[in-house]
């Protein structure tokens, strides 16, 4: 409820600042998403820590919301890192549509995703899933795809070993599910639209598997992956026992276009306003100044966050 209400505030105090020409834009994946609620927190900061006047702007999915970043019609927007390295080189989602102004601002937090099912099912593992009903496809999400299937790969499963049932999104996914059309849904752990469904049909993540072979299948299809903790007890919907998800980076993007000043400024003013982040949106525990800026990482920074990262070394 705390989050629904500081969503809520600072979406409208976002939209109401949408004829003013100095407004900053904040372009997320749709209402429900991990996204959303990320870019949502981070407007109502800016609009109320760091003297920006924000604005979020949710999208049916990446390969609508990245177009406009790069273009500079937006500042900046939400997206992981593998939506974003395909849209800088002009691969799967984005094969021939390179953004070649597309940046990294900043890595934010590892995203936690996992594979979900109902509570009451006989699944217990990804490889339970076979020859059942999964959503894939995520055609306005195009990078979604391929996290699942590493994900399903780690289960031993390739396409054929189950049934399809294809989505536009995330979103469209848990409600396959919830209307009784899929027996498996992929999400984020933490996403509004998990706690939603799970509150009229409880849920359960699937762990990961871990082993070596496994995590090898599923590096095979996507090398950012890895196997990642998340506890029980943290009031996380369908986590229900200790288990490891697949994690990767969430990211601020931004372009070229975007003044070295407002990107210094917004990387600013969350670290210095982190306790608000984390209190609007727990999984902003995982921000680490000193790890916004991921050199190893096959992205584009904004050079003005390679330079804000080098006062914080």
């Amino acid at each position: 409820m705390k989050i629904r209400t500081l969503l809520t505030s600072g979406l409208l105090c976002g939209f109401g600042l949408a004829a003013v020409a100095d407004t900053v834009g904040v372009g997320t994946m749709p209402q429900g998403t991990i996204s959303f609620t990320t870019g949502s927190v981070i407007a109502k900061v800016m609009n109320e820590k760091m003297g920006l006047q924000a604005r979020v702007q949710p999208n049916s999915g990446e390969t609508v919301l990245v177009p406009l970043v790069s273009r500079g019609e937006i500042q900046f927007g939400i997206a992981n890192v593998l939506e974003t390295q395909e849209a800088i080189n002009g691969l799967g989602a984005f094969s021939g549509r390179p953004q070649p102004n597309l940046q990294v601002a900043a890595a934010l937090f590892p995203l936690r995703t996992a594979l979900f099912v109902r509570a009451d099912s006989p699944y217990q593992s990804v490889a339970d899933l076979k020859g059942q009903r999964i959503t894939v496809g995520f055609s306005a999400m195009g990078s979604v795809d391929r996290v699942v299937k590493a994900l399903l790969a780690s289960g031993g499963l390739r396409d054929g070993d189950y049934r399809p049932v294809l989505v536009p999104n995330v979103v469209a996914a848990a409600d396959q599910l919830a209307n009784g059309r899929a027996d498996a849904f992929f999400f984020a752990v933490g996403g509004a639209k998990v706690a939603e469904v799970n509150a009229s049909i409880p849920l359960r993540a699937l762990p990961m598997p871990t082993d070596e072979a496994s995590v090898a299948r599923a590096k095979a299809i996507f090398s950012g992956g890895y196997p990642i903790p998340v506890r029980a007890g943290q009031n996380l919907a369908g986590v229900n026992s200790d288990i490891s998800v697949m994690g990767y980076d969430n990211m601020l993007l931004t372009s070229a276009t975007v003044s070295p000043d407002l990107v210094k400024k917004v990387l600013s003013g969350m670290v210095a306003n982190r306790d608000s982040l984390i209190e609007a949106f727990p999984l902003f525990r995982g921000l680490d100044p000193k790890q916004m800026v991921k050199t190893e990482l096959p992205v584009t920074y904004h050079p003005a966050s390679i330079e804000w990262a080098r006062g914080q070394r």
